[in-house]
């Protein structure tokens, strides 16, 4: 491109994976294939998205690859030694991990972490063990209430997550206990996140509040946003985008619930963005249907985008480019709950853009991120551009 674009969106449909990566087994995810299987359960009706060419990049079933595609498209590897949303947007804005923050899959957190919490918040914990949100809730959360004491658990992912009834311990306050964990989890033991996991409800009739907040660590090299915030080039956040990054160099934040507040928030900020980029995420692929083993929830998910995703392409200009990707894999088909090692997808498109570019397999999710950086002369810690390579 002889002009580079005057504002970017990025928008990543979490977990939505495109394949096993080859190192897949050495994190106990052989066979994983997020959209594939999807796409296997049923016919998708996702013309957009086949149309910008997602069946151009591997075979899908039901999903022929569109001659020629609307969009430019590709998949990504993960360089990182990670499998989990800090690994996969760091990396996505060019710092690449490449030691795994820890996990604790097997025997939950070891008294050294739990003992120094329960002290300092003046409570006993509940769980202390790997588990699915939901289902440690409806095993724990009676004793919960009965009790006042947190439900502490984990996943695959480097994740401290506690869980608590609005009623008997107020967000506000659910808050503070994360942001203690927080504080402790350091050196050997700092997890990726820490996140504050609200529900209400009675016994049986449990349900997670839109209330949830995460509590990252801070990127310990600069990532595209710094150099972003450094040129003074706008940067728009929407969705958990912010927290990922904890909050460094992501601009303006806008909060949301789910994918169709995500799209909604999105195109309000390409409304009032004339320049800049849009960093957003549609957390439901992952949140509610991924890690819940739901595939026709998934596959509802995909096409509920599908056709959110044609006001957001009329709301692009000729200086815009569209980038759609993914940060992992949760392939709801398995029997696992937890994240797979996927290859990401990538679809580019702009109205300005001829399309039809295959960008290959990439190296890196980096790229997108080289990509940005590129796009507004600003320097990158990573990757390998395809500004060039659009047409």
């Amino acid at each position: 491109m002889s002009q580079p674009f005057r504002r970017i969106i990025i928008g990543v449909l979490d977990s939505v994976g495109v394949g096993e990566m080859p190192d897949a087994v050495d994190f106990g995810d052989a066979g994983s294939d997020t959209l594939g299987h999807v796409a296997e359960s049923r016919p998708l009706e996702i013309p957009r998205l086949a149309r910008l060419g997602i069946g151009n990049i591997r075979p899908l079933p039901h999903v022929p690859p569109a001659d020629p595609a609307r969009g430019c498209y590709g998949k990504a590897a993960l360089a990182s030694r990670g499998k989990d949303t800090t690994s996969g947007h760091w990396e996505m804005m060019g710092l690449i991990l490449q030691e795994p923050f820890p996990t604790y899959l097997e025997n939950g957190f070891p008294d050294e972490v739990i003992l120094p919490f329960q002290q300092a918040i003046g409570r006993e914990i509940l769980g202390n063990k790997a588990a699915s949100g939901t289902e440690i809730i409806a095993e724990l959360g009676r004793q919960h209430m009965e009790t006042g004491r947190p439900i502490v658990y984990t996943s695959a992912d480097s994740v401290f997550q506690i869980a608590a009834h609005e009623d008997v311990i107020p967000v506000e306050e659910l808050y503070r206990i994360c942001q203690t964990a927080r504080q402790l989890l350091q050196g050997e033991h700092q997890v990726g996140r820490v996140i504050a996991r609200p529900f209400i409800g009675t016994p049986g009739h449990f349900e997670r509040t839109e209330r949830r907040k995460d509590y990252a660590i801070e990127p310990f090299r600069p990532t595209v946003l710094d150099h972003l915030k450094e040129a003074a080039v706008a940067v728009v956040t929407v969705g958990k985008i912010a927290s990922v990054f904890c909050y460094r160099g992501t601009g303006r934040e806008i909060k949301t619930g789910g994918n169709a507040a995500t799209t909604r928030e999105t195109l309000g900020a390409i409304g009032d963005t004339p320049e800049g980029l849009i960093f957003s995420n549609w957390v439901d692929f992952d949140m509610l249907y991924g890690h819940r083993n739901n595939v026709e929830g998934y596959a509802r998910a995909l096409e509920e985008f599908d056709r959110d995703l044609g006001p957001l392409q009329e709301g692009l200009g000729d200086n815009d480019l569209l980038v759609l990707t993914s940060d992992h894999g949760c392939d709801p088909s398995t029997e696992s709950t937890d994240h797979s090692r996927e290859y990401a997808f990538i679809l580019a498109f702009s109205p300005a853009l001829e399309g039809g570019a295959d960008l290959g397999t990439r190296a890196s999710l980096a790229d997108i991120g080289a990509t940005v950086a590129e796009n507004f002369g600003v320097p990158a810690p990573a990757g390998k551009s395809f500004l060039g390579q659009l047409r």
